[in-house]
């Protein structure tokens, strides 16, 4: 009874009280222009980071305080088996031209991306809208090695301006 109870105080999760395993990292998904970006292996997590700004008052002189500065996003880095699929290349060219400046895509370079994490069952239990992320590092092929045995991969590093978790994706109902 007595361990009952501190169950319910301190329940991690509000609709699946029995519950007692936090999500894994290894099932999710990230979309883009709504679609499923398939075979994605790895994603780099949501970091921020709000500067610390240390002030004195005049009348204090021996005690220091901190308020907010500004807030900085760390990049989010997209890795995945290399196949056929051109979306991370399409992509990684809207910011890039071999022309210069003059060939960029100003219109289309920048996506919102939507990260989902999803329970065993598929079914996605939490998610992060990422805004007006844009491709700064754009990698077609891993290290190629005769001696390894290992998968090729294909990697995006990208650039936002900050994301927040998507308010309309609760916990599911568990069977």
């Amino acid at each position: 009874m007595f361990y009952q109870l501190i169950n319910l105080i301190m329940a991690k999760f509000t609709v699946n009280t029995h519950r007692q395993d936090p999500y894994k990292s290894f099932k999710f998904r990230v979309l883009w222009d709504g679609k499923v970006i398939p075979g994605i292996s790895k994603v780099s997590g949501l970091n921020r980071v709000t500067e610390v700004i240390d002030y004195r008052d005049g009348g204090e002189v021996s005690s220091m305080k901190t308020t907010p500065g500004s807030t900085t996003f760390d990049p989010i880095v997209l890795e995945r088996g290399l196949t056929h699929d051109p979306e991370f290349e399409r992509w990684a060219n809207l910011a890039f031209s071999p022309e210069g400046d003059a060939g960029m895509s100003l219109k289309n370079y920048r996506k919102d991306i939507l990260i989902q994490l999803l329970n065993l069952q598929g079914v996605p239990v939490m998610a992060f809208k990422v805004f007006r992320c844009w491709v700064s590092e754009y990698q077609p092929i891993s290290d190629l090695d005769a001696e390894g045995c290992s998968i090729a991969m294909e990697r995006l590093v990208l650039q936002h301006d900050g994301w927040e978790r998507d308010q309309a994706i609760s916990e599911p109902q568990e069977t």
